[in-house]
Order: C-alpha cells, then sequence, then structure tokens
C-alpha cells in the first residue's frame, strides 16, 4: 500500500502589492504640510498679520520676523500663514462646485442618449469660451469683487473638466457585462448610475479633484493679483505678489516668499494628483 502524501499543500502565491509611487508620497508630504500651516494659523501666527505697524516696515528676516516685514510693517510669515487658509478655502468650495455640477452632468451625458450627450457636451465646451477670470470681472461688475466672486468663478470654469472625464469613464462602465445584466434584472438608470457608475469613476474623480486644487490655487493667485479675488486685509498670496511689484529692486524677498509658497502648493497638489492616477489606474501595473 502505497503511503499517504503528508505534506501540506502548496499555499496560492500571493499577489504582490504596488508599491506607492513616489509622487503620491511627496505630493501628499507637500499636501499635509501646506494644509498644517493653514490648520496651526487658526490657534497662532508668530504676529498678527493686518497690524499696520510703520515702526518696523520692511524689517530683514530675522529671530522675531522670520520672514522680514512689508512696507506696510506687516509680518511676511505671518501673512504667509493666513494666506495659506485662504487658499485652500478658496480652492475647497471652487473644486466642490465644480464636482458637484459636473459629475452629474458627466454620469447624465454617458447614460443617456447620444443626442443628450452631445448637446450636454456642447453646452460643456459653452463654458470652456468664459476661463475664471473673464466670469470673475462679469461677476465682479455685478456683484463686486470678493472671495465669493473668486470661488464662483473659479468653480464654474472647472465644471467642463469634470464633466468630460467622467462622461468618459461613465461610457466605459455602460458597456460592460455588469451593467447589461442591470439592466436586464430591470434595475432604472438612477440605481445603476448609484450603484455601478459611481463607485466606478469614483477614483477619477479623486484625481481630477487633486489637479483641480492646483489649478483653483493658480486662479485665485491671479484674481487676487488682479484685485479681483480676496480684498484686503484678509492675507492673500496673489495681493501679496501684486503689493510687492514696486519693490522688486529693493526688497524682492517680498515677492519671493509668496512666490515660493504659490508654486509649493500647485506642485504638491499636481505630484498628489499625478500619484493618485498612477495608483488607481489598473494599466500602470502592466505598463511596468
Amino acid at each position: 500500500m502505497a503511503a499517504a502524501n503528508t505534506s501540506a499543500p502548496a499555499a496560492p502565491a500571493r499577489r504582490r502589492r504596488r508599491p506607492l509611487p513616489g509622487s503620491l508620497l511627496v505630493g501628499g508630504a507637500v499636501v499635509a504640510l501646506v494644509l498644517a500651516t493653514a490648520l496651526l494659523s487658526f490657534v497662532w501666527t508668530p504676529h498678527d498679520p493686518t497690524l499696520v505697524d510703520p515702526a518696523v516696515r520692511m524689517q530683514a528676516p530675522s529671530s522675531e520676523y522670520w520672514f522680514g516685514t512689508d512696507k506696510f510693517g506687516r509680518d511676511v510669515f505671518s501673512q504667509i500663514m493666513i494666506g495659506s487658509r485662504t487658499t485652500l478655502y478658496v480652492g475647497l468650495v471652487a473644486v466642490g462646485v465644480a464636482a458637484l455640477i459636473g459629475v452629474p452632468l458627466g454620469i447624465l451625458a454617458g447614460m443617456g442618449s447620444r443626442r443628450l450627450g452631445e448637446f450636454l457636451m456642447r453646452g460643456n465646451d459653452l463654458i470652456l469660451a468664459f476661463p475664471a477670470l473673464l466670469l470673475a470681472i462679469m461677476l465682479a461688475a455685478v456683484y463686486g469683487a470678493g472671495t465669493g466672486v473668486a470661488m464662483i468663478a473659479i468653480g464654474i470654469a472647472a465644471i467642463p473638466s469634470f464633466a468630460r472625464l467622467i462622461r468618459g469613464g461613465t461610457l466605459q462602465v455602460m458597456s460592460t457585462e455588469y451593467v447589461t445584466a442591470a439592466r436586464a434584472a430591470g434595475r432604472g438608470p438612477f440605481a445603476i448610475a448609484l450603484r455601478h457608475v459611481l463607485p466606478n469613476v469614483s477614483s477619477l474623480i479623486i484625481v481630477q479633484a487633486s489637479v483641480g486644487f492646483a489649478l483653483a490655487v493658480l486662479a485665485e493667485a491671479a484674481l487676487s493679483f488682479l484685485g479681483f479675488g480676496t480684498p484686503p486685509p484678509t492675507p492673500s498670496w496673489g495681493r501679496m505678489l501684486q503689493e510687492s511689484q514696486e519693490l522688486l529692486g529693493t526688497a524682492p524677498r517680498l515677492a519671493v516668499f509668496p512666490g515660493l509658497a504659490i508654486a509649493v502648493a500647485v506642485l504638491g497638489f499636481n505630484l498628489l494628483g499625478d500619484g493618485l492616477r498612477d495608483r488607481f489606474d489598473p494599466k500602470v501595473e502592466d505598463r511596468r
């Protein structure tokens, strides 16, 4: 009689996990730094960022004033801290407005008839003809310049990016077999959209929100630079750049510090968006 085989069956090979992309780690760290600075500004700043003190105007960086003071005697580092809060607030609301309108429009354009999809996309193209700056000027002429005008203008200008991307993702989901089975089971369009389409395009929404945040940071700085964004005395990186123009020859640091803050924030959100795209894209592993 043959001896029984007592050896344990081989364990199934575990699928190797993909390491986190470097851009995701670096971008996440930079965004976390900007977010931490904004949160810290709610409870602490080295000095009052709106306090005008002619006695200490144009001070060089020192242990008391880390980034020096501006032509009004305000602490530049404290303004940078409060400016991060303003930038994140405008970006969050603007991206939220774009996603709340653009995502349903994209899903509707992808799930509806071809004629409806083309109609919505042509309206989408019409919005593209009005960039955030032009929208801000139009809204400022009616309601006056302010943070709210900047947020709405940036949000409206970002709607086409969300709608077009989500429509493409929806068309891919609608061509799958499980959606065909759901239709055969009698599920309505609303149930299919909530149960099948939205979960499968959620990664696209996250990636586009991160990239859109970077664009919102730039747009807010540009609008504040031109006087259509956050009004004084609330600190804003874009207005800090505008106020430093006349002093570029004598005190370039007044433009360098807010410029670096804008560049770092935009770089962080762009890297985060690239990392999220690589993480969520199932084709990345195959390409590697």
